[in-house]
């Protein structure tokens, strides 16, 4: 039994992450334990059900948390679930008020997404590292990168592209992002080229009799690839600890730097909110300040 099902009696937990259709499933884990967390909590102090969770009582907890040691941003988080749940529990008539309704909660400090410079793009698109020693590896470890760079792709979706999903004439892709939600991203001319490579004469060299047919990427197990084998492919053709998530927000960057529009890059991205978005265009006026600083003589 987790803890979920543990402090559930009558918190209706279970009911809540149920309802939360367009979450991953790796953020309903998250959820399930900071709820369980707070409900365990709740009851120790004698609050025994969400109708009796006044703001007082809320604050004690998140107050606690921060004295405890929990850095800003996890607070931040713990205080969000919070937040989803008792809106839920208000619709659903487990509480006839929000009791965070107007509720603050520390942010943690502001932190902008690293972003590749051109010379670690070089290294790794164009002079990788550690290359040249397995011909069919490195042209399906170019065609990861020049997805991952030239379509902002994340890792996840790169992951579960299906044969199917490619158009390679009309130069584009299907992918589904988070809470199974479809765009269609466009593949730029080097990414189609190195797929071309990578499917019609090195794929095969991979295949296994548990190889699935209509996967696009394959490990060296014959099997599809995974987060953590693509992790590998960027540790393998960089020369500085490189995060495959950083090919993305060099991507979003590099089109607001080019003078792409806003909401085209949330629809590129996928982003449900453009909010999300929005922090591309602070790195990019960062990255300009940043060339003022070291190329203006009295910058």
């Amino acid at each position: 039994m987790d803890d979920c099902d543990r402090w559930d009696d009558g918190w209706g937990i279970d009911a809540w992450l149920d309802s939360l259709i367009s979450v991953a499933d790796s953020t309903r884990a998250v959820y399930a334990r900071d709820a369980a967390a707070s409900t365990r909590w709740f009851v120790e102090i004698g609050v025994s059900r969400p109708a009796d969770v006044d703001r007082r009582t809320v604050r004690r907890y998140l107050a606690g948390l921060t004295s405890g040691g929990y850095a800003p941003r996890t607070v931040s988080r713990k205080a969000s679930v919070l937040r989803r749940y008792f809106d839920w529990a208000r619709r659903t008539g487990l509480v006839a008020a929000d009791p965070t309704l107007g509720l603050s909660s520390p942010r943690g400090p502001s932190k902008l997404p690293a972003v590749l410079t051109d010379e670690q793009l070089s290294v790794l698109i164009d002079k990788p590292a550690r290359a040249g020693e397995d011909t069919a590896r490195d042209a399906r470890d170019l065609a990861i990168v020049e997805m991952l760079y030239g379509s902002g792709l994340r890792v996840s979706e790169l992951c579960g592209l299906r044969r199917e999903h490619l158009d390679l004439q009309a130069a584009q892709t299907r992918v589904w992002g988070k809470g199974a939600k479809e765009r269609i991203v466009p593949l730029s001319d080097p990414a189609c080229e190195a797929l071309k490579g990578w499917l019609k004469t090195h794929r095969h060299a991979f295949v296994t009799q548990h190889t699935p047919a209509d996967m696009v990427f394959l490990n060296q197990r014959g099997r599809a690839m995974t987060p953590r084998d693509v992790r590998r492919v960027i540790d393998r053709r960089s020369v500085a600890p490189t995060h495959p998530h950083a090919l993305r927000h060099t991507f979003a960057t590099h089109l607001l730097d080019g003078g792409a529009d806003l909401r085209v890059v949330q629809e590129l991205l996928g982003h449900s909110d453009i909010a999300t978005t929005q922090i591309y265009t602070h790195v990019s006026r960062e990255r300009l300040r940043e060339v003022h600083r070291s190329s203006h003589p009295r910058a």
